[in-house]
């Protein structure tokens, strides 16, 4: 699919250089019975982007793809670690980023201290996650 998709950009001229590509991640579905471990997710995900994506994209923005706030946040660091690539890798999510606010939140207006606190937590994380710095270690310690 990848591959199609950066043919019919460069049949369109379009620039890589001026695009960001916001993928998912290269995991398991949640009902196979052997779910791969997160670094062979994030080896699974690198790979597969290094074989169809051009190096001219300066970035790749990754959508959480319906995983948990903590798994996406260690897959983008995985990912980090491992080198990368020749883009930069980042993060996009929506429900990843925002479920734990929403959730402490939950319409109450005494818990938006909290609910702010969370999702600066969650920000910290992928932020550390984007340097390829997160620890899952690093959630024990804000809880």
């Amino acid at each position: 699919m990848l591959r199609e998709n950066f043919q019919a950009l460069a049949n369109q001229r379009v620039v890589f250089e001026d695009i960001l590509l916001k993928p998912s991640m290269v995991i398991n579905g949640k009902k196979c019975p052997q779910q791969a471990s997160p670094q062979e997710d994030a080896e699974s995900t690198l790979q597969t982007l290094k074989r169809t994506v051009p190096a001219a994209v300066p970035g790749i923005a990754f959508l959480s793809g319906g995983q948990s706030d903590e798994v996406a946040t260690e897959h983008l660091s995985l990912m980090n670690q491992l080198g990368g690539g020749p883009w930069a890798l980042t993060f996009s999510y929506g429900r990843a980023l925002q479920a734990a606010a929403l959730k402490t939140w939950n319409g109450n207006a005494a818990n938006v201290a909290a609910a702010q606190a969370a999702l600066l937590h969650r920000a910290r994380m992928n932020s550390l996650a984007a340097k390829g710095e997160y620890k899952p270690e690093l959630e024990k310690k804000a809880a």
